[in-house]
Order: C-alpha cells, then structure tokens, then sequence
C-alpha cells in the first residue's frame, strides 16, 4: 500500500527510552516496563502501522490502567506444574510481560525436557504473537505462541461476534538471514487496518468485515459497526474456535463472548510452547533444513505478474530492516499524542524527530 500518512523518524534509543519510562510512570516496573517497550518496539518496526501493535499502546494502556482495567503490579503465579507443563494466572496484569515471562518458562521446560508448554488465564491483551514466538529462537528452539481475544469475528454464517482474532505465530530459524516466522490473525483484518483505511480514503475488500445486519460492505466506516470475517471462511472459524478450546476452555479462564465482557478482569488466556531443536537433531542442522526448504519454495515457477515468492516472516524482515535505516518512523498523529502523553506524566525522556520518513514499506 501506498504511503499517504506522514510519518517521522524517531531515534530508536529515545524512543525505546520513552516508552519504557512511561510504562514506569504508569506503574510497572523497571523491569516489566522494559519487557514492555522491547515488545512494542519490536512490533513497530516489524508489522504495518494500521495493525496498532506498536507504541501507540502507551496511549491505550494508560486509559486502561487509569481505568482500573489493567493491574500494572499483579505479578503472576504457577496454579500447576509439572516438567513439561505449567498453568499460571496473570492476575489480569500486563499481558504481554506475563506472556513473554510464560514462554520463558516454556523455553525452559524445553531444554530440560525436549518440549514446554505454558498456558496462561486471567490474562489481557498481549500484542504481537511474534514477539513471543521469537523469543524461543535466542535458545535454539522453535516457538508457538497463540490467545484468544474479544468477540470480534463471527462464526461461519453469523452476524455477531463469537470469538476473537485469535492470532497465531510460529517461530523457526534459518540459515537464510532470517528466522521464518508466521504471524498471522484468524480474521482477514483488524478494526486497526479497517481504521487506517478509512484514514487514508480508501476502501476495504470486501472480505474483511461486515455491517451488524450482515451485508458485504467495502466502506470501513460501516464495517466497523460489525463483526469481522474469518480468513478461508469455515476453515478460519474452525481454527479461531479451536483455539478458544485450547486457552480459554482449557485454562479454566475466559472464552467466546466472556473476554472483555467485565472492564474490571479482561479474561483473555494465551498459550505457549517451546520445542528444543537439539531433541531431534544438530541445531545448524535444522537451520540448513529450512533454508533448503525456503529455496525450494522461492524457486517455484511464479504466476503472471509475480515478481518475486516469499516464505512467512521474510516480507517482516525486510521491512525491519528498511524502517530501521534512519529510526523508527512513526505515525505523525500516533507522534504528537505521545509527545503530549509524556507532557501529561512528566517524562525526561523526549521525543525528537530526525526527519520525515520517506520509505515506501510500511
């Protein structure tokens, strides 16, 4: 897609010192504030700004905790145990620190027992399945990471939501300069890329979403109003209810139409696994495998008008590398809500821009 946006440079130290002292100002800790910023960095150099994973969430998080939505100190506890097995409780607590601290767990588990699995309850919104899913890499191993979410996408036939985007990553490494990474939600789109649209003057495809009655619509303004659509129809559904059976179901948490239902427990539940590579086989090993097999794939013969095969994760890292060149460009109205949110807590930390971006890879 076409730039329309104006975006600006930011220096990637600053900004991640921003981020991190206003998770600070907002009640976490050092730690867990830093835990924060990486993830939301990392987000938004990785993925397409209308997707809202990245620092724009400073923002949503201190209306959330402001609110009482959001418990900044809960900490978290193992409910049950084994060797390759853990339940813990977020206690409604950030949810993308109890879910990078659960795969943690996950990966450590892994490299005692060939495989963890960490599933997590009473949880809220963790960002990025990639983030986490990556974080098993650094350690040899490869990464799941999948959540349920709020009932936004409607089942097969339906016209309200039932269950959530329910977004999925895995995590593999290569030996092509790039781990292969999935990173995909179950619906076509976000209400995010539904919003960015509708900034831009463009319209939607027509599979992304519908109007509460239950019509087609390419308008995002309208769509916003409905449920959101499943990828691959029926298939799509399937996996996002399935995933519900396997987090909130199975946690003992909350699924379908219970999570953000209470403003005071969000009730969102993740799942995590790790798979030691060296179980089965030499790491570099596995490493050369799957370069084989990006290969293979990008070799295949291309259908009219396709210039080039990709293999999951690789279009993320060219675009990290390409928005990383000269800081981290970020929306221009995303910018100055910021700068005025760090007026509002007295941050040190500011934001200067380097200059406009003018890539054209968002």
């Amino acid at each position: 897609m076409k730039q329309r946006i104006p975006m600006t440079n930011i220096d990637r130290d600053q900004l991640q010192a921003f981020v991190s002292e206003g998770f600070e100002a907002l009640g976490l800790t050092a730690e867990d504030a830093g835990i924060f910023a990486n993830a939301l960095i990392f987000s938004e150099l990785r993925f397409h700004p209308g997707q809202g994973q990245g620092v724009a969430r400073l923002r949503r998080y201190h209306e959330r905790i402001g609110k009482g939505e959001v418990n900044p100190r809960a900490g978290w506890s193992i409910v049950k145990e084994g060797p390759a097995l853990a339940l813990v409780d977020a206690h409604n607590g950030i949810g993308t620190v109890a879910a990078s601290k659960a795969m943690d767990l996950a990966i450590a588990k892994a490299k005692e027992n060939g495989i963890g699995t960490v599933i997590v309850r009473n949880s809220t919104h963790y960002g990025s399945s990639a983030v986490h899913a990556c974080r098993a890499l650094d350690h040899g191993c490869i990464g799941v990471a999948f959540t349920n979410a709020g009932p936004e996408m409607a089942p097969h036939g339906g016209r309200e939501g039932v269950t959530g985007t329910n977004p999925w990553s895995i995590a593999a490494p290569s030996d092509q300069g790039f781990p292969v990474v999935l990173d995909i939600a179950l619906t076509t789109a976000g209400k995010g890329m539904m919003k960015w649209h509708e900034r831009e003057g463009q319209k939607m495809p027509l599979d992304w979403a519908i109007t509460p009655e239950g019509d087609e619509t390419d308008d995002p303004s309208a769509a916003m109003l409905g449920p959101l659509l499943p990828i691959g129809g029926h298939k799509g559904y399937g996996l996002a209810f399935m995933s519900e059976a396997m987090t909130g179901v199975l946690s003992g948490g909350g699924f379908g139409l219970m999570p953000y239902s209470d403003p005071k427990k969000l009730d969102v539940s993740h799942y995590f696994q790790a798979i030691d590579i060296s179980w089965f086989m030499d790491p570099d090993d596995y490493a050369a495998r799957m370069g084989e097999f990006v290969k293979m794939a990008k070799t295949r013969k291309r259908r009219p008008g396709v210039d080039e095969i990709l293999v999951p994760g690789e279009q993320e890292a060219r675009r990290t590398a390409a928005k990383s060149e000269n800081g981290v460009p970020i929306d221009d109205m995303v910018l100055a809500d910021m700068q005025a949110l760090g007026r509002e807590l007295g941050l040190k930390t500011q934001l200067d821009a380097i200059g406009p971006y003018t890539g054209d890879t968002l």
